[in-house]
């Protein structure tokens, strides 16, 4: 039988302005495999295992630092009669490129596909523990420049990762973000995220990018999993649901909001996706929340 992973869609805090979770887990039984749309990092403070990430292994003790880039199939496997304890951060490329911003950090993010991780040891290690225990702890309380700080601490984070991965594998300071097809698959993909609510389309992406129609259809469907049209729709149904869930805004109005032109349309493609029109949708969310 084929075993399909999870697709995880959301993350605690997923929706606010600082769009990240940070968490202290203890994995006793390895976690199972699975993919998502945002990104993260993992840092093993205790514990022994592996991770598998697409089709790499890789071992997990204290001081692995992990970056996983959206979609990649991931799976945790905890050695017997051990207890991994790592730091785990889920958070959003819009944190990592907010408008007007060059696209250095999502092109570089394309290194990180043959060295996913690194182990630190002595004082890099006991720094990057601190970095994280920054972070976790501005997540953890509502102070003053809480969005900005945990950006920076965010950044940091991934720069001395970085760092380290060059000087590991040999990579000269001065070498930028690679040219190869992911390079521009991010700035793509981070596009969509940001104007699903509009009209897209092939071949107005092929002109905005200067590719082929063909050329990012194919890019899409083997950095996502799914083809343009459904990867489209998954981001806009998302954003219907929470809205029929949380608001008084009706149908009609949330399909204009999540960019459908056609109300018919709108349920159409829901129901495909969730089984149910969208009335039915908001009439059972209400009906659980007065339970």
């Amino acid at each position: 039988m084929t075993h399909i992973p999870d697709y995880f869609r959301s993350y605690p805090n997923m929706n606010s302005k600082s769009s990240l979770h940070i968490s202290l887990n203890h994995i006793p039984n390895g976690f199972r495999a699975h993919r998502h749309d945002f990104l993260e990092f993992s840092f093993v403070i205790s514990g022994q295992g592996r991770e598998r990430i697409n089709d790499t292994m890789h071992a997990m003790v204290p001081g692995t630092f992990t970056f996983v880039l959206p979609y990649q199939v991931h799976e945790i496997f905890t050695d017997p009669g051990e207890t991994l304890v790592l730091y785990n951060c889920m958070f959003s490329m819009d944190l990592l490129m907010e408008k007007n911003q060059d696209e250095g950090f999502l092109a570089w993010m394309d290194q990180h596909d043959t060295q996913p991780s690194i182990l630190l040891e002595g004082a890099e290690q006991t720094q990057m523990t601190r970095l994280i225990e920054d972070l976790a702890n501005e997540y953890e309380h509502d102070e003053a420049w809480k969005h900005s700080l945990i950006q920076i601490k965010l950044k940091e984070i991934l720069i001395r990762f970085d760092r380290i991965r060059r000087r590991l594998e040999g990579i000269s300071p001065q070498v930028r973000a690679s040219t190869t097809k992911q390079a521009a698959v991010w700035p793509m993909i981070q596009y969509i995220h940001h104007h699903y609510q509009e009209e897209l389309s092939l071949s107005g992406l092929a002109q905005g990018f200067n590719m082929s129609a063909s050329r990012i259809s194919e890019l899409v469907k083997e950095t996502t999993g799914q083809t343009f049209v459904h990867f489209l729709h998954d981001l806009r149904i998302r954003h219907a649901t929470s809205l029929l869930a949380t608001t008084d805004m009706s149908v009609a109005e949330i399909a204009l909001e999540v960019g459908y032109g056609s109300y018919n349309t709108f349920s159409r493609v829901f129901r495909s996706m969730k089984g149910v029109v969208p009335k039915d949708f908001r009439k059972r969310r209400i009906e659980l929340r007065t339970e």
